[in-house]
């Protein structure tokens, strides 16, 4: 769904969830200020059983101008379109209102199927990114509006526990694009622990599960502002003997965590999506990372566990399934190996000197992550079958590949690709998507290695990167160098059959 999709409708009433917290706030903000400037006759406002109180949220209405009313008649039809964002009609957690139409903007898992006009996506850390990319899809700048921009980073700054939640590289590209009041937010920010929530950490730091095998740690918490979580799990994982730790709520809606680890062999980000799989959204960075669980997949799924007991399967399930593999010290046995050779499938390929000069630190930004990296004159910036982005040396480029002529964009030919990686200077701040930039090469075919399939979870420590594991689930393939035993890593199950043969 498009926003233009309802430039039909007049008038238009947002409505964010009941109690409504920042990231509503903003996204509702945005539609808001998008239809008003299409001349139609829009409202925002939300109902439930308590008005806005918390000082950071009333410091962001009144700071930034935001038109939110709350509604006390909630029985009379509303005219027009109604529409939900950050929550979805007939939920929990959002108040019933009659209308003539609906529509449905969100981030959540998608749980109320019957609404035809609906815009969800799970994979994003807050409805503010989802808003800002349907406004981005329209042509629509916010170039001047200053106060929209605040809104949005703020929002998604608050959904994502002060960005450290961050795992959509979309969510990034907002954080990194929105004008932005730095001294604003900073000001909600300092206002936004309260007593109430002060006494809240220190309860729930009194009681904990405690695992001595593993060395994780799990708090629930009472229902509080989604940084409260993040609070108490950076304070946990300040504590000896803790290595790993989870700290959640209940709310109307379902379960919202916070992931915590200081080990290198687990990665908060993939911990927290192992949580979330299948009824739910996890991600962030390596050592912060968070999640949502839906209340209505949860109960579908596990409908007689009780949260701290689902909590602690599930981690015991993670650190028992898993096997590391240290590639520079592991002894690899090939004897239950299969040879295979590379596909000549054609790959995207970039000399990194003509994007930026040599010496210009960049970040790359994928679905994958962000990867940091110097411009150098040899390096050259391979572009996988399915956007995944690594960098090469010439000299290994040349002896495996050979340059078709054509453009990447060709090989895209218009397909409908959920990110197409970008890169960043650092110096400036400025990005361009690397595509543009993409060549197209093939591979020789003379490429060997030996691989099986992955019967449980593996995290292979390569050795070109001893920090940063690469993970291999159940289907994916364990792959070593013909020609080095010790060049071992991880191909995704749906890479391997494009790419080896």
């Amino acid at each position: 769904m498009r926003l233009t999709d309802l430039s039909s409708f007049n008038p238009i009433t947002i409505q964010c969830h009941d109690n409504p917290d920042a990231d509503a706030i903003a996204s509702g903000y945005a539609l808001y200020s998008y239809f008003k400037d299409q001349g139609k006759q829009v409202c925002l406002l939300y109902a439930g059983r308590n008005r806005i109180q918390k000082a950071n949220l009333t410091l962001m209405v009144n700071k930034l101008d935001i038109p939110i009313t709350y509604l006390e008649d909630t029985a009379s039809p509303l005219p027009g379109l109604l529409i939900t964002v950050d929550c979805q009609y007939g939920a929990g957690n959002v108040e019933r209102l009659k209308a003539e139409s609906v529509a449905v903007i969100d981030h959540h898992q998608a749980e109320i199927p019957d609404v035809a006009l609906t815009e969800i996506r799970s994979n994003l850390g807050s409805c503010s990114t989802l808003v800002w990319k349907m406004l981005q899809d329209e042509g629509y700048s916010l170039n001047g509006k200053t106060l929209l921009g605040t809104a949005l980073y703020y929002g998604l700054y608050t959904d994502t526990n002060q960005f450290s939640e961050i795992f959509n590289p979309l969510d990034m590209d907002m954080r990194d694009s929105v004008p932005c009041n730095k001294a604003l937010v900073s000001q909600f920010r300092n206002a936004n622990l309260s007593l109430r929530e002060m006494e809240i950490a220190g309860i729930a730091l009194i009681r904990h599960i405690y695992n001595d095998d593993y060395r994780y740690a799990i708090i629930k918490s009472y229902p509080c502002d989604p940084n409260i979580l993040g609070l108490i799990s950076d304070f946990l994982l300040q504590v000896e003997e803790v290595d790993t730790c989870v700290v959640y709520h209940e709310t109307e809606a379902g379960l919202k965590f916070s992931v915590r680890s200081c080990i290198k062999e687990v990665r908060a980000s993939e911990l927290a999506a192992f949580l979330a799989e299948g009824i739910g959204s996890g991600g962030g960075h390596i050592e912060k990372a968070g999640g949502f669980i839906s209340k209505h997949n949860y109960e579908e799924t596990y409908p007689t566990h009780h949260s701290e007991a689902f909590f602690s399967e599930r981690l015991q399930e993670y650190f028992d399934s898993s096997v590391i593999i240290d590639a520079e010290t592991y002894s690899i046995d090939i004897a239950d190996m299969k040879a295979y050779t590379k596909i000549r499938t054609p790959q995207g390929y970039v000399t990194a000197k003509d994007v930026l000069p040599v010496g210009t630190p960049v970040t790359i930004r994928t679905l994958e992550g962000d990867i940091d990296m110097t411009i150098e004159a040899d390096l050259i910036i391979m572009i996988g079958i399915k956007g995944e982005v690594y960098p090469q040396h010439r000299t290994h480029f040349e002896k495996n590949y050979q340059i078709s002529g054509a453009r990447y964009t060709d090989l895209l030919n218009g397909s409908n690709t959920e990110y197409i990686p970008t890169i960043r200077n650092r110096i400036d701040g400025s990005a361009r998507e690397i595509t543009l930039y993409a060549g197209v090469c093939i591979p020789k075919g003379e490429t060997c290695i030996y691989a099986r399939e992955l019967q449980n979870t593996v995290k292979v420590f390569t050795a070109w990167d001893k920090e940063k594991y690469m993970l291999g689930r159940p289907g994916d393939f364990l792959a070593v160098s013909h020609d080095d035993l010790h060049d071992i890593y991880v191909v995704e199950r749906d890479i391997f059959f494009k790419t080896y043969a």
